[in-house]
């Protein structure tokens, strides 16, 4: 049986990056990824998602929502999530994949 990392996989079955399907996957993936970073943060401040709601002004079903799905969350509430909840800072990093700005980054890290 022939071993497969996880992109040829992903390769396999849902195309190439850049293409519509996957790259629908990698977004999906990644916003999952953000509601498990906040998830364990809050876990490792040993509060609750009550806690965390009460300090955004926001409601507990919310914060449970974003653990589980981190999709459809504005930056806002995401720097005030980690910034105003959790006391941490947010960093966003926007890379532009085209041969023109093939050094250029753009990087949002003060609020």
């Amino acid at each position: 049986m022939e071993t497969k990392t996880l992109d040829q996989i992903k390769d396999e079955f849902y195309g190439e990056r850049g293409t519509v399907k996957r790259d629908k996957l990698e977004n999906e993936l990644q916003a999952l990824r953000i509601g498990l970073q906040i998830r364990q943060a809050r876990s490792k401040l040993h509060m609750t998602q009550e806690q965390l709601a009460a300090k955004i002004n926001k409601k507990r079903t919310f914060i449970s929502k974003v653990e589980n799905d981190g999709s459809n969350i504005t930056l806002q509430t995401l720097y005030d999530i980690v910034e105003r909840g959790l006391g941490g800072r947010l960093s966003v990093n926007v890379s532009l994949n085209y041969p023109e700005f093939e050094s250029a980054s753009v990087v949002a890290c003060e609020s």
